[in-house]
């Protein structure tokens, strides 16, 4: 972790493009940019532990994140991933309890970082901010219990593809343009986001690429034809 050196107008710009904050006038983002921090974390590094004492929450302004669980028998399964104007380690903060994942950086990241204080305060202070923490929530858990009825109910090709469908998705949405989408993601991290183990999504992924619908290399994947993943997914 490295926390990074910014002017109160360089802050002012990063907070302004974050959706949490974008009702805010810009007296508001500079009582904002006041209490925040930008921090940077290098690709692979942990932002924080499960079980680790909860004391700030995260807002992505660069970069990507991935939520963890791991078992005591070395089995993980990812949670969620984030990008973009994402906001992470809200829900200890908010209750008070430890860290419910491991949160671990994708690539370099960088975060908006504010303490537990000061963002309880600010939504206080600003209802349309926490409406929208409400509803990032409430989005979360959606993903979660549509990502469980999926383990429960599809099989290992039909998660794997679904996973890999919803990564195509993010990079489209974060500017990816063209005929074929790169995604940055490994077998592991594909087999923890389908609930799958890496054996079973390696042999999966070989299947598409003997298919021609993609190519993998060293940490990621390109998907080119991401039409074609839709006829595994049932």
């Amino acid at each position: 972790m490295r926390v990074v050196v910014a002017t109160d107008q360089a802050k002012l710009e990063l907070i302004g493009r974050l959706p949490l904050f974008a009702t805010l006038t810009d007296d508001e983002l500079a009582d904002v940019a006041a209490v925040a921090e930008p921090v940077r974390f290098g690709a692979d590094e942990t932002v924080f532990r499960e079980g680790d004492h909860s004391n700030s929450c995260y807002l992505i302004t660069s970069g990507h994140a991935s939520a963890v669980r791991e078992h005591r028998d070395g089995r993980a399964i990812t949670l969620a991933r984030f990008g973009p104007g994402d906001l992470f380690g809200e829900l200890a903060m908010l209750d008070d309890q430890r860290r419910s994942a491991t949160i671990k950086a994708l690539d370099e990241l960088d975060v908006i970082a504010i303490g537990g204080a000061e963002m309880r305060r600010l939504l206080r202070e600003h209802p349309d901010i926490a409406v929208k923490m409400i509803t990032n929530l409430a989005q979360k858990l959606r993903l979660t219990n549509e990502r469980l009825a999926g383990q429960s109910f599809q099989t290992v090709q039909s998660r794997v593809a679904k996973a890999l469908s919803a990564l195509v998705e993010t990079a489209l949405a974060e500017g990816t343009s063209g005929g074929a989408v790169v995604i940055r993601s490994t077998q592991a991290e594909l087999a923890r986001l389908s609930g799958s183990s890496r054996e079973s999504a390696s042999r999966f992924l070989a299947v598409l690429e003997r298919a021609g619908i993609i190519t993998q290399g060293r940490g990621r994947l390109t998907v080119h034809d991401p039409a074609a993943l839709e006829r595994y997914v049932y």
